[in-house]
């Protein structure tokens, strides 16, 4: 799976171009970054998908030196689980 890496934002597209996973977030004050929006489609849940994507933002907001924090449930539980 090809995870393509865009300003404040990480998505996976089908061999359709149809986006079929993707993360969102945003700088919300200087080095404090929300992540807002998390989607895996129904075909890929179950995979780790949702999971990988959350790490790689996180990964993504540390290397720029920031701080993740999440209002997306999914993102807020992978990160008091993980961080």
């Amino acid at each position: 799976m090809e995870y393509k890496i865009e300003n404040n934002r990480i998505y996976v597209k089908d061999e359709n171009e149809k986006i079929i996973a993707e993360i969102n977030y945003e700088e919300v004050e200087q080095g404090r970054f929300n992540i807002y929006h998390t989607f895996v489609d129904e075909s890929l849940r179950g995979k780790g998908i949702a999971s990988k994507l959350v790490e790689i933002a996180v990964h993504e907001i540390e290397r720029k030196g920031g701080k993740p924090e999440a209002t997306c449930s999914y993102a807020r539980r992978w990160l008091e689980k993980y961080k």
